[in-house]
């Protein structure tokens, strides 16, 4: 029998883990998946944010629970991952969203703090996608990996925001996205990215301050920010079994900054 729509959102005996969660886009996303009934573990590096974010959550009517983690160093990954799975069971969906960005020319860009961007933004969801994988989905046959990327991922800057880092992990991890999903469509696991545009968050911050909130909506289509709501509807799609046979894909949630010519 064909469900209906309300059921095919439903995640209701679902368990969702979102990195990068206890603040931001992260925290957006948690809301999303928990709205829709599912079990959410964040994690970030600071307990005291987790702690907050989750009693934010919970406030909401949402089960939710929290590890700290850092998703730059592979032991703390693993860990993040088996205390996960300890906890909760299975993991239906895993968000990767934890991140970092480094504002400097690319003639000056230092090394370390390159080599800190590419560690979080995609070494990070490498490791973790495949120990949850190898533990929990593939032997299921079932599973959503949801990687936020960025609309800096499809191309370069307008001039003066210098992220040269930032922009090569997230047009990495859109190609990840692709790749993983091709190869992991065997298994039943879905892989798909989301791109945001620019949002009031830390990640946007730079770009907020540099080229200005108000030049920024001015050169968007639908002439504003994102918001505490732009990024659910997706999340929600490709989280549930309403986006059951979506996989490998990107989809930028950006107002229209990505398809302006000379933006």
């Amino acid at each position: 029998m064909t469900r209906t729509i309300q059921q095919l959102f439903d995640l209701r005996g679902r368990t969702a883990l979102v990195t990068g969660g206890s603040r931001g886009l992260g925290l957006q996303l948690a809301h999303a998946l928990g709205e829709a009934g599912a079990r959410i573990v964040l994690s970030s590096r600071k307990a005291a944010d987790l702690e907050q974010a989750a009693a934010t959550l919970q406030a909401a009517g949402i089960d939710a629970h929290w590890i700290a983690a850092d998703c730059a160093q592979e032991e703390d990954i693993r860990r993040l991952a088996d205390e996960t799975l300890q906890r909760m069971g299975a993991v239906d969906v895993l968000v990767n969203n934890a991140g970092a960005a480094w504002g400097a020319p690319a003639q000056d860009h230092p090394l370390p703090a390159w080599d800190k961007v590419m560690d979080l933004n995609v070494r990070g969801y490498f490791i973790l996608s495949q120990h949850l994988a190898k533990r929990s989905m593939i032997g299921r046959r079932s599973g959503s990996i949801i990687n936020v990327a960025s609309i800096a991922g499809l191309g370069g800057n307008p001039k003066g925001l210098n992220t040269l880092a930032y922009n090569t992990s997230k047009g990495a991890v859109i190609n990840f996205t692709r790749a993983l999903a091709a190869e992991w469509g065997q298994y039943n696991i879905r892989v798909n990215a989301i791109c945001p545009g620019f949002f009031p968050s830390k990640m946007s911050a730079g770009a907020l301050k540099a080229l200005g909130a108000d030049a920024l909506a001015a050169n968007a289509p639908l002439a504003r920010l994102g918001d505490d709501e732009d990024l659910k509807g997706l999340c929600a799609l490709y989280a549930s079994d309403a986006g059951k046979h979506i996989t490998g894909q990107w989809l930028a949630v950006d107002g229209g900054v990505s398809i302006v010519v000379g933006g």
